[in-house]
């Protein structure tokens, strides 16, 4: 090799060294899969479920240091499907999450599609983090209205208070409609974390019909740590039109040696509209959940949940889907054992 091919790699080098001090990407993912019961009104389901403990995924994300304390960063995260091989996509192939920011002392502006402020601020307070058959979001109503952004907002732009508030933290989020009824959000979150202590509102609303009408959502959650165990609590109202949902959430989290008690009490009380949009006075429903994590390391573990809703009225709320569907006023439950690995 002669001295310019050998003065060539050294520069080459020299360049990689000094793009990696200064970025960095990071491949990551999770697989969980799980076999689940489904059981509406006795109408069973066997499956192989993919979310138990948390949603199985794929991702890329990477950061750039710019100096003067900025720093540039993307985050493409695609739903995988375990059980068959599949890209649980609805149509997007990174589903979860595909945004692109710039942090710096001032916050984060981040762009994009990603979690909204108001189901963080209910998440965030689920003893099952919206995972499973025990999820908090089996409990939760559009109430007749045209609604995407219950989760996840495309064309979002999200900004979020800086880090070092003293443990205050918050985000403000805006989703452009692009003239698709149900898309158009905005919304924020404030809160406050520090020691055993997590509080935080939030409140949204999206466009859920053609006329524009808004279907609100509002939230206030609790948590605080007492060592022993971790108690968890939430309240919700949603509002669309004349129809009104209030849905209570309260859980606990005990850690037992390697494993993880976790248990959850929903109710969801209705009102305003009627049997035919399952809003009426009498279309109640409860949630009861119970479940053990058994973490055989950081990365991998064993877990069991169980969840049952007692329906009321014209509810068919259900922990998941079975054909035919789930009567009005019936009992809807589920059980699943899994595994879970993360990288």
């Amino acid at each position: 090799m002669n001295r310019k091919s050998l003065l060539a790699l050294a520069l080459l080098a020299g360049f990689a060294n000094a793009a990696s001090a200064q970025s960095s990407v990071t491949l990551f993912g999770v697989i969980d899969a799980n076999l689940r019961q489904i059981d509406n009104n006795g109408v069973k389901v066997r499956q192989l479920g993919t979310d138990g403990l948390n949603s199985s995924r794929l991702g890329f994300r990477g950061v750039e240091d710019l100096g003067g304390g900025l720093k540039g960063s993307f985050w493409l995260e695609a739903g995988l499907n375990p059980d068959d091989g599949g890209i649980n996509s609805s149509g997007k192939f990174w589903h979860r999450r595909s945004t692109v920011s710039l942090e710096g002392g001032f916050g984060e502006i981040r762009l994009g599609r990603d979690y909204s402020p108001t189901y963080t601020g209910i998440s965030d307070f689920d003893a099952f983090g919206d995972n499973g058959v025990g999820k908090f979001s089996n409990l939760q109503s559009r109430l007749g209205g045209t609604v995407n952004t219950n989760s996840r907002l495309d064309n979002e732009v999200q900004y979020f208070l800086p880090k070092d508030l003293g443990g205050v933290y918050g985000s403000l989020a805006v989703a452009a409609g692009e003239g698709t009824v149900g898309n158009k959000y905005i919304g924020g979150r404030v809160g406050y974390a520090a020691g055993p202590l997590n509080v935080s509102g939030s409140y949204g609303t999206t466009d859920a019909n053609a006329t524009e009408d808004k279907y609100k959502i509002g939230s206030l959650g609790l948590a605080y740590n007492l060592g022993v165990v971790r108690l968890l609590g939430s309240f919700t109202q949603m509002k669309f039109l004349s129809r009104e949902e209030k849905l209570l959430l309260i859980g606990a989290t005990a850690p037992v040696g390697s494993g993880l008690i976790r248990a959850s009490f929903g109710r969801a009380d209705l009102s305003g509209g009627t049997g035919a949009t399952r809003t009426a006075d009498a279309d109640d429903a409860s949630l009861i959940a119970v479940g053990y994590v058994h973490n055989l390391s950081k990365r991998t573990a064993l877990y069991g949940t169980y969840s049952r809703i007692a329906n009321k009225g014209a509810q068919n709320f259900q922990v998941g889907a079975t054909t035919p569907t789930l009567p009005n006023g019936q009992k809807s439950q589920g059980i699943e054992a899994g595994l879970r690995h993360s990288f």
